[in-house]
């Protein structure tokens, strides 16, 4: 039986719009409810009852937050999926709030509470671009994450001035789908990474439809303003020279009723009507209508609209670009015209009321594609997406006996991270790091100097009773950093972060990952991290020289929804940073106890200046004769080459 899993879907767009990644969100949301998945929509709204509803039913889940996902004093869509609302949008136009372009009020308190109340398997945002409800979600998320793209050109612009901030919130995402391959493709060129394209499904059942005559009626056009004015603009100019003496009507829904600057002849003019949209009334439009328009210039894009008219029965008219070419199969499955071209647009009017064999040969075309628009298909891959992320997770197995026998030992506190005047950058002599590490209570420490191990092995010589681990710091090839644990041999800087694992392995050590998304650090980036997960024995979670603390709560969530075991070490350079973070931890004595008693484990921190010890590094190691450091590291070079 397949994995079920709870899932907090996230859209930007105010849940009360018609906005088609609401379409896709609520759809799925309720194909996946009855696949036995526990699903949570978090969305804004433009209801004050709903806003209020959904923060009393938060306060109340404190001490039960499942009951959020039983939806608890929740509304509910159709499907029967519970909605939080996490913040009321302010009054601006419709338009705009459609667009999402409005903010929820206090929407990123909300999310916070809300999520650091409720922790779902999945945090599934919808165009997570900044500012907005699915990037809050992202940024306090602490589960796994998927990001969908649907069609975010007019967002791609805007984000290029904060495309560094973009790229960190976006490397929280443990998967990346796309809802058309052209999406795939832009979101691809502005922000790397894989992208795997689920397309969304479409609501409707084709009737048939006579050709022109057949029933005395003429061929029925549509258009849906989708709040693009140029679009209609386009749309009506196309009209002003469409043969008269050919049988055609035209159904316009548009918010703003008759009201166009375009003029047209009255002849003309008797045969376009204007309609407010309400509830059902796009789906009873392409019920009836023969073709639908789509005339974007790509600012906005609505490539669902093509979609639900496929599924109806009209033939889709559209705009050529790439989404809407993708999503008529190149022209299978209706046709396309020139951006912006009224005479072509015109002229592929006049060919689809004239000729009845195109359309019906259109229709025909398109007869492959509806099976593939059913909302079950989306709700399939998606749950193949969750599964493969969550493969990634590391399985809670325990050793009974071993916890057991661990269980009667001792707590002892051990520093995972520091140096000594073997690295480049440290003037700590091994001395002075011991007695200052038994000083500080600290029962075995773990002695990581950069790309050398002759300081872990002096230690170790020397350790008179505190427990040293043998470790080194290994420079990869411009992927970070990562700590070899149980060491017995150097092993080289510059491979590759898989190819240092694998020696780290080798010898039977464990693959410690420090300081793992401090970009001020050598660090490997997320994907790299993704690689290797599975050689992953320990996180560091907290390092006191990580300079931005949100740094350490990225690494800390990590750990946490991977189910890596997390660590911690001073890092110290100095002998006043040592012991400024401990691992309170049973004692062990041998690397499978380490592990096995490590996510069992209590980190405990203490203040400590940064400031100050990276003062003291620098005074330190600056004040350090250079033939004193000559010294040491001839004394390095020397401890590498023993067998």
């Amino acid at each position: 039986m397949a994995e079920r899993f709870s899932i907090a879907q996230v859209t930007p767009h105010p849940w009360e719009s018609r906005h088609e990644v609401n379409t896709f969100v609520d759809r799925v949301s309720a194909e996946l409810l009855g696949r036995g998945h526990r699903v949570l929509i978090l969305a804004p709204s433009e209801s004050h009852d709903l806003v209020r509803r959904s923060r009393q039913a938060l306060r109340r889940a404190r001490d039960r937050p499942g009951s959020l996902l039983e939806g608890a004093g929740l509304s509910r869509t159709d499907g029967g999926v519970p909605v939080f609302a996490v913040g009321e949008v302010l009054p601006f136009p419709a338009a705009v709030t459609r667009r999402g372009s409005a903010l929820p009020i206090d929407v990123a308190r909300t999310i916070e509470e809300l999520l650091g109340t409720l922790v779902p398997d999945f945090v599934h945002v919808h165009e997570p671009f900044a500012p907005s409800t699915a990037s809050a979600a992202l940024r306090h998320s602490r589960s796994l994450n998927v990001g969908t793209f649907h069609a975010p050109a007019e967002r791609l612009v805007t984000t290029q001035v904060a495309r560094r901030v973009v790229e960190l919130f976006f490397g929280r995402l443990d998967a990346r789908t796309a809802s058309f391959a052209a999406t795939r493709d832009l979101m691809a060129r502005y922000f790397p990474g894989e992208y795997r394209v689920v397309s969304p499904g479409a609501d409707g059942q084709a009737a048939p439809r006579p050709g022109a005559g057949a029933d005395d009626r003429p061929v029925r056009l549509a258009f849906i303003e989708e709040e693009e004015r140029a679009a209609l603009r386009l749309f009506l100019r196309g009209l002003r020279h469409l043969d008269l003496a050919l049988p055609w009507e035209v159904t316009v829904l548009s918010a703003r009723g008759a009201s166009s600057s375009i003029p047209l002849r009255a002849e003309v003019r008797e045969r376009v009507h204007f309609e407010i949209p309400g509830p059902r009334r796009e789906t009873d439009l392409l019920a009836q209508a023969d073709v639908l328009v789509c005339a974007s210039d790509g600012t906005m894009p609505v490539p669902g609209l093509i979609l639900r008219a496929l599924a109806a029965g009209a033939i889709p008219l559209a705009s050529h670009l790439p989404v809407y070419a993708e999503a008529l199969a190149e022209g299978q499955a209706g046709l396309l015209f020139e951006v912006r071209e009224t005479d072509t647009l015109t002229g592929q009017l006049t060919r689809l009321v004239a000729d009845a064999q195109l359309r019906a040969r259109l229709r025909s075309g398109a007869a492959p594609l509806l099976p593939g628009l059913a909302w079950s298909r989306v709700a399939g891959e998606l749950e193949e997406v969750y599964a493969s992320v969550a493969s990634r997770r590391r399985p809670a197995r325990v050793d009974a006996a071993l916890a057991r026998r661990l269980r009667a030992r001792s707590l002892i506190d051990v520093d995972l991270h520091m140096h000594t005047d073997h690295s480049h950058d440290c003037a700590t002599p091994v001395d002075v790091l011991l007695a200052t590490a038994r000083e500080q209570g600290l029962g075995a420490i773990a002695v990581t100097d950069h790309n050398v191990i002759s300081g872990a092995f002096e230690a170790r010589a020397k350790a008179d009773g505190l427990k040293v681990i043998v470790a080194e710091e290994i420079k990869t090839a411009g992927q970070g950093e990562v700590i070899g644990l149980f060491l017995e041999r150097h092993i080289d800087r510059g491979m590759t972060l898989g190819e240092t694992v694998a020696e780290i392995r080798r010898q039977g050590g464990l693959v410690y990952v420090p300081h793992p998304f401090d970009r001020l650090h050598a660090v490997p980036d997320y994907e790299h991290l993704l690689e290797i997960l599975g050689e992953i024995d320990a996180l560091e979670v907290f390092n006191p020289r990580v300079a931005i603390g949100s740094f350490n709560d990225e690494a800390a969530r990590f750990a946490a929804k991977y189910r890596i075991p997390a660590g911690a070490g001073s890092d110290a350079h100095v002998p006043q940073g040592l012991g400024s973070v401990r691992v309170r931890m049973r004692d062990f004595d041998s690397p499978e106890e380490f592990l096995a008693s490590l996510p069992e484990a209590e980190i405990v921190t203490r203040p400590t200046s940064l400031l100050y010890v990276q003062a003291l590094k620098f005074l330190q190691t600056r004040a350090t004769p250079s033939a004193a450091r000559s010294r040491r590291q001839r004394r390095a070079r020397r401890a590498i080459r023993r067998p």
